[in-house]
């Protein structure tokens, strides 16, 4: 179809030889832009020079777009040198693109550095927004977030942009908090893009309550038939173990039919809730139904096998993987493998195909054999998987813990005390503490044990000496109830 096209624009350019104008040949640049191949767009460009034309700033906005589909930072810069020189820096559309282009490329500084370029009175809405998406998608929040509160004014796009970095770069708090400061804006409604960024942070937090909130504002303003949103939502419900809301949803979606992306979350749901015959059954229907699995589908069937102590089916998907999908199996399957053949008490199967893996074993491979020899007691493999661990994680304590209770539970306690001067002494390891979230509100707030750091901490405290007195009279409970909710 793309050659049918360029074949076209070809016979059409001929047509137009020997006048053609500056508007023919920017259709032409455009059409080429989005279309292979994208080098005719330069080829055009320098025929406008060579015929004398010349350019406007439109025809700039889609040779930047052509540079970031090449993905050629080369070019980008050698038609910005041509840009800055014809003086189009005032040009919104054209900068915004340059802009984009360099996002795309990943070169923040000059992305920035076409930013500052323009006057600010030719900055508008789409262009701030367009360097904020790529600083968060970069991971640079702190950044991000500046540019977001120097915007002169902001759009749900600005919002979106900002709740999207926070989420992908894993400040869930964060994301929703922004979130909810957006929520009480007038007149500025979340879109579905919006939603589908921020559920995910719902999701790994556990904040069911806000979640569902969201989803009913979902089905007021229609976004429930976004596959993005309904993917997004059906993972929430499966991560916070409401899987039969998950399975409703699933089911309105279009069960076995709907996306790829909506069947795997949906698998991953019933396997890490222990449903396992109904995850395998399920990734059974969706080939019947033509659809094809993908290396995460896989993630989620084999896990299933693990969670039901299904070997011999776990070898099989394993196997089947590059065998009958050509789906090289990646780390993620390695590890799910060995943590099935571990929970089985295979261990001896589970260190040697960690032994024949085509890649180098990563923390988590290397993690479920550790784990898997303190459940079951085997010093010699737990010692080989335990000091791969303190390579790569010098400085995580839960390994040194595991080999601790491998040794002690041998009864090997000079193992154990040396162990334990060797965490003192030279790699200063200490135990992160541990701690709880609780959802109240729109708001998610974290507790360590004696924490004092909340800002109700006081009252906090007093509510829990009322309720570890003894005297459980009613005018107590009313007073409880007083502390709780004002």
């Amino acid at each position: 179809m793309k050659q049918q096209l360029h074949g076209r624009f070809c016979l059409l350019l001929k047509l137009l030889d020997p006048h053609p104008t500056i508007l023919h040949f920017n259709t032409l640049i455009r059409a080429y832009s989005s279309l292979f191949p994208y080098l005719q767009c330069f080829y055009l460009y320098s025929q406008i020079l060579r015929r004398s034309l010349a350019p406007v700033a439109n025809s700039f906005t889609f040779l930047f777009i052509a540079c970031a589909n090449l993905r050629d930072p080369s070019s980008a810069h050698m038609i910005h040198a041509q840009f800055s020189k014809l003086g189009f820096n005032r040009d919104v559309y054209a900068s915004t693109a340059l802009i984009d282009t360099y996002a795309k490329l990943g070169l923040l500084r000059s992305a920035t550095t076409a930013f500052d370029e323009m006057d600010d009175g030719a900055k508008g809405v789409p262009t701030w927004n367009c360097l904020l998406t790529a600083y968060a998608r970069n991971g640079h929040l702190e950044e991000a977030s500046r540019l977001f509160f120097e915007m002169p004014s902001r759009n749900v796009i600005s919002w979106t942009a900002l709740i999207s970095g926070f989420t992908q770069n894993g400040k869930y708090g964060e994301a929703l908090e922004l979130y909810s400061e957006m929520e009480r804006i007038p007149n500025l409604k979340p879109n579905a893009v919006t939603i589908a960024s921020i559920l995910p942070s719902c999701a790994n937090l556990g904040a069911l309550n806000t979640g569902r909130r969201i989803e009913a504002y979902a089905r007021e303003n229609g976004f429930i038939g976004n596959r993005f949103v309904g993917a997004a939502l059906l993972d929430l419900y499966a991560r916070c173990g409401v899987i039969e809301k998950a399975m409703e949803l699933f089911r309105e979606m279009g069960g076995a039919a709907t996306d790829l992306c909506s069947l795997n979350s949906m698998m991953m749901g019933l396997a890490v809730h222990g449903r396992c015959e109904e995850a395998i059954g399920l990734f059974n229907q969706m080939q019947r139904k033509g659809t094809s699995p993908d290396d995460v589908t896989f993630v989620a069937a084999i896990l299933a096998c693990t969670h039901g102590r299904m070997v011999e089916t776990g070898w099989k998907l394993f196997n089947s993987m590059e065998r009958s999908f050509s789906i090289a199996p990646k780390l993620e399957h390695f590890g799910c493998m060995v943590d099935l053949l571990g929970r089985a008490g295979l261990l001896q199967q589970a260190y040697h195909l960690i032994s024949a893996m085509p890649m180098n074993p990563d923390s988590v491979v290397w993690g479920a054999l550790l784990g898997a020899c303190s459940f079951h007691g085997n010093v010699e493999l737990g010692k080989k998987a335990a000091e791969a661990l303190f390579f790569l994680e010098p400085h995580n304590p839960g390994n040194y813990v595991l080999l601790s209770n491998i040794y002690a539970d041998a009864g090997m306690w000079d193992r154990v005390s040396e162990l334990r001067r060797s965490m003192r002494r030279s790699l200063s390891v200490t135990k992160a503490a541990g701690h709880s979230l609780i959802e109240e509100g729109s708001r998610i707030h974290k507790f360590i044990v004696e924490d004092r750091s909340h800002p109700r901490s006081k009252e906090i405290f007093a509510v829990l000496d009322y309720l570890f007195q003894e005297d459980d009279d009613d005018d107590d409970d009313d007073e409880i109830q007083l502390f709780l909710y004002s």
